[in-house]
């Protein structure tokens, strides 16, 4: 398998295994306790603690590399105001929670949007990159559901609305009927087009995969 779009439904896979590392990240004594949150909030399993002098430590974890390859350096140079580095090797899969998330644009699930995440994450990282790709992709003439699913579970749901066009503007005067009939027509219109119409969506809106959760 190398994307997720190509793993099989989840009720034909019997595990998941994702690359684990063992990192090395050596950080200013004061921010052991931002570094460790970090790590655990990337499930990180804490193996040790050693210090190379009086202000520095080395702190050693073993992380799944998915937790590490979007953010996470940017993290830790954030944290340790750029005084922390990150030394890491392979180690090997770890089997885990972990399930396939589909983003559907107008109904079509887009393959190179899917990705594999672990199941306690997925709806936080659903809603993430469901909002990062209604403020990238632009409005249509019909509206266009962005969703982000687990299976046949829909984890996060926004709408980007139509574009509006008045339609009655040359209806001058009280011509009701005309108005009605323009609107049911256009609302007609609008509908086909949903079901044919076709979203164009940016590159930039792929990287909205690379974004992390809250």
């Amino acid at each position: 398998i190398d994307s997720a779009a190509a793993l099989p439904d989840q009720s034909r896979v019997s595990e998941i295994r994702e690359p684990m590392i063992r990192a090395n990240i050596i950080v200013p004594a004061d921010n052991i306790g931002d570094i460790s949150k970090l790590c655990s909030d990337r499930r990180g399993i804490y193996r040790k603690t050693e210090y190379i002098g009086p202000q520095r430590v080395i702190l050693e974890y073993e992380l799944p590399l998915a937790e590490v390859i979007f953010d996470f350096f940017d993290r830790l140079k954030t944290l340790t105001r750029g005084y922390g580095t990150l030394d890491y090797d392979l180690i090997g899969f770890h089997g885990d929670d972990l399930v396939r998330m589909d983003i559907l644009v107008n109904g079509d699930a887009i393959d190179a949007l899917s990705l594999i995440v672990h199941r306690s994450k997925a709806e936080n990282r659903g809603r993430a990159i469901i909002r990062k790709l209604k403020q990238e992709i632009d409005r249509h003439l019909f509206e266009v559901p962005l969703q982000a699913a687990v299976g046949s579970r829909v984890v996060a749901r926004e709408t980007i609305s139509a574009m509006r066009k008045n339609v009655t503007a040359k209806c001058y005067g009280g011509d009701v009927s005309r108005k009605r009939k323009l609107l049911e027509k256009q609302k007609e219109g609008k509908k086909r087009m949903k079901q044919v119409g076709r979203v164009e969506i940016p590159q930039k809106a792929f990287m909205a995969v690379l974004e992390p959760g809250e």
